[in-house]
């Protein structure tokens, strides 16, 4: 499998008023359709007005036994804590809007045991009691995750590999705003067969009665279902860092792999034995993608637990329409407000670090503008070269 990459369409850097005026603080900084914040997300929240937001779409980071350099929390303490943020979100959302979540699984401590503490989320905040519906639940399945618990998958040999990530999609009232013919999926080749040498209606084994109208939909493409396999989209890229960092590799065998040049050559050693090689292919070209490639070119860490475009492609496209108002209250590197500011909705990016923040900027300038200073050395003097003009 070849993986292609596009450079993006760079957002003007023209601040937008509007979006800004909705908040008393300050934008971090604005482009012609957004403007990103840093803070706590709750504090933010409380300064929108009620019913302003279209569709909320997140990623949240995960309840993981392992910390992460990006600020995890404990499965013990993780729902209380995310309740904070979704009662707020609630408010904010108009009749009609949605919340999404992309949220993953994780193990007792010590156990080959999951954890039940992401669908216990779900009965909190779509229960009797909970301040949402469950409009429908999606599952992303991603190959490339790493068989961990190592412990539990390859070691022992008693568990398969985690592969898949729950997506809650919940909903202030009872019919969210949606259109699924934003979203409908390529005809396969053999419904493109039959669309053109038509089709015979008859009864199905199961009793089934196909009408001659099967193969004369009126529709461009198929309904998609709940399920999809992002790897099949060539805007997937998995980071080859972030696979072997979840394969607990020593941070320091992989420090000497990343400082001589040898980080391929590790990954094929430690991760060969799991995975096709369509998938090293796939984490090998991760560096192709704009942001990465920005991130290189000024020797700075991306942030290290992005999530795949084409989730938050999925939703805008499939909750929103132009100009709706967007907002990711864990923005990481911004990865909802570049798909949002493409596709012309208004957007709003709330990230409590500043270093991640800083480096989404990357993801609305061109990479000729992108160029390591020679004195640069640490993160202020980047921090000069992504300042956006007035």
């Amino acid at each position: 499998m070849t993986t292609q990459t596009t450079e993006p369409e760079h957002a003007s850097m023209d601040g937008n008023p509007d979006i800004a005026e909705l908040l008393d603080n300050s934008p971090y900084y604005t482009t012609s359709h957004g403007a990103a914040y840093q803070g706590d997300s709750r504090e933010l929240l409380d300064e929108l007005p009620a019913n302003s937001i279209n569709l909320v779409v997140t990623s949240p980071p995960f309840a993981l036994q392992k910390k992460k350099e990006y600020g995890n929390k404990d499965p013990d303490d993780y729902n209380e804590w995310f309740l904070r943020f979704a009662e707020k979100v609630e408010r904010v959302l108009t009749e009609d809007g949605s919340f999404v979540v992309d949220i993953g699984g994780g193990w007792e401590q010590g156990k080959p045991i999951r954890s039940l503490y992401h669908f216990e989320l779900l009965t909190q905040l779509a229960g009797d009691a909970g301040p949402f519906n469950l409009a429908q639940d999606f599952y992303w399945y991603n190959p490339a995750k790493l068989p961990t618990p190592a412990q539990w998958v390859t070691i022992e040999r008693i568990r398969v590999k985690d592969a898949v990530n729950h997506v809650w999609w919940l909903s202030k009232g009872e019919r969210p705003k949606a259109d699924n013919t934003n979203i409908l999926k390529e005809y396969s080749d053999s419904q493109k067969k039959l669309m053109e040498d038509g089709y015979r209606d008859k009864k199905r084994p199961s009793g089934h009665d196909i009408s001659d109208k099967f193969d004369d939909p009126k529709e461009d493409g198929a309904i998609r279902p709940n399920f999809w396999n992002e790897l099949d989209d060539h805007l997937y890229q998995p980071d080859i860092l972030e696979l072997l960092d979840q394969s607990d590799i020593s941070p320091k065998l992989l420090s000497v792999a990343e400082r001589e040049g040898l980080v391929e050559e590790l990954a094929e050693a430690v991760l060969g034995d799991y995975f096709q090689d369509n998938i090293l292919e796939l984490a090998n070209t991760a560096s192709n993608t704009h942001y990465l490639k920005a991130c290189k070119e000024l020797d700075i860490d991306p942030h290290p637990a992005r999530f795949p475009r084409d989730l938050p492609t999925f939703f805008v496209k499939f909750l929103t329409e132009p100009g709706d108002y967007v907002l990711d209250i864990f923005a990481g590197s911004n990865v909802t407000g570049r798909v949002a500011e493409d596709l012309e909705r208004q957007w709003l990016a709330f990230e409590y670090q500043e270093k991640y923040l800083e480096t989404s900027k990357l993801r609305f300038l061109p990479m000729e503008e992108i160029k390591k200073d020679e004195n640069q050395r640490d993160f202020s003097d980047f921090s000069d070269v992504t300042k956006f003009e007035d």
